[in-house]
């Protein structure tokens, strides 16, 4: 199978990944060959990436490192909690999270007892499921990438506990915010996006003011969009001053949000997200949180088109545990001539590097 972007998909393409809801059911099936209708209708979900059937990768397929199951209850829980808080409003007090606190909690242990179990890097492209909102998908994604890293920097059980509930809840502020200045795809006035700030302490006040998830929850909410050198919000904290979860969880979101297609832009790349990531390093964001955080991805997901140093071409074929940016490529091309399929592997073949992906 190959990776490609929807805009640049020919009618009679075949579909090598079934497309999923939030409730597990198929949306859209693998194996289907795909008409301008129904591209179109991908464009529409919001879908940037997609696999394809292809013959001279037919033998390439992906795995998913969270099991499809898993990801159905998750998202279930968190849309469920997050439409419960939305209905009963910020009260004095509220019982939500007392009800609804071990159901997270067992989401965060059995996240966690996959990433820990399991030796393969995160790619959360092969993850092919919508949601009717944004926020439930992403709370997800933040705490799978925020135990990834904390597992990659040992913490306890217990502090993994709390930073899997603390990025679940995250942006629980934002069920408060308007839709229509949350999903508006123009940009946001500057009185619009104090309102979106807002999120943080609307969060914080929610959560520290109720039971069921541990206090420290409250300030993965208020500290996530704080950035080291103060540049960040509500408070413009500096330095040490953020808690670690904020630290972590700050690059977990920012990651997420640029990989993850939104009304007003396309997804990025993972490898265009992790530079990202690594401009801001020392200024923006811990560095040892961002190193965590590569050895933890995928940055060429399998099936992405790649062009080599040399001038090949090729297809990401197979992953190297630890060497993120140095995969198995599928040659297909060389020069510009196909030639039969044949492989290099990068954490070996030191002197080549993969130069740019091509998106068509």
């Amino acid at each position: 199978m190959k990776l490609v972007n929807t805009k640049t998909i020919k009618p009679g393409a075949v579909l090598a990944q079934s497309i999923y809801n939030e409730n597990g059911v198929v949306l859209i099936s693998s194996g289907m060959s795909l008409t301008d209708k129904v591209i179109r209708r991908l464009i529409n979900y919001g879908i940037t990436y997609v696999y394809i059937e292809d013959e001279r990768t037919k033998d390439i397929y992906v795995e998913s490192l969270i099991p499809d199951k898993l990801r159905t209850e998750a998202t279930r829980t968190i849309k469920d909690t997050f439409t419960e808080i939305k209905k009963q409003g910020i009260m004095e007090k509220s019982y939500i999270l007392d009800k609804k606190g071990k159901e997270l909690m067992d989401v965060v242990k059995k996240l966690t007892e996959e990433i820990k179990n399991n030796d393969q890097s995160l790619s959360m492209l092969t993850d092919i499921f919508l949601t009717d909102n944004y926020i439930f998908q992403h709370s997800l994604n933040v705490a799978i990438y925020s135990l990834a890293i904390g597992v990659n920097l040992n913490f306890t059980n217990k502090k993994l506990m709390d930073i899997g509930i603390g990025s679940l809840l995250h942006d629980v502020g934002k069920i408060f915010i308007e839709q229509d200045i949350l999903q508006k795809p123009d940009r946001l006035s500057d009185e619009e996006f104090e309102i979106v700030k807002n999120h943080t302490v609307l969060g914080y006040r929610f959560l520290s003011k109720n039971g069921g998830v541990p206090s420290v929850v409250a300030h993965c909410a208020y500290e996530h969009h704080e950035r080291l050198d103060g540049s960040g919000y509500p408070r413009g904290l500096v330095g040490n001053e953020l808690h670690t979860y904020a630290k972590v969880i700050g690059v977990a979101d920012v990651f997420d949000a640029v990989t993850s297609n939104r009304v007003y832009r396309d997804a990025m790349l993972p490898h265009e997200g992790l530079e990202i990531l690594y401009a801001g390093a020392v200024h923006l964001f811990d560095k040892e949180m961002v190193e965590a955080f590569k050895k933890s991805i995928v940055v060429f997901p399998i099936g992405l088109s790649v062009e080599l140093s040399d001038g090949r071409k090729g297809v990401v074929a197979r992953q190297n545990q630890h060497l993120c940016d140095r995969p198995v490529i599928r040659v297909v091309k060389e020069k510009e001539t196909e030639v039969a399929p044949y492989e290099i592997d990068l954490s070996k073949v030191l002197n080549l590097t993969i130069v740019s992906v091509m998106k068509d």
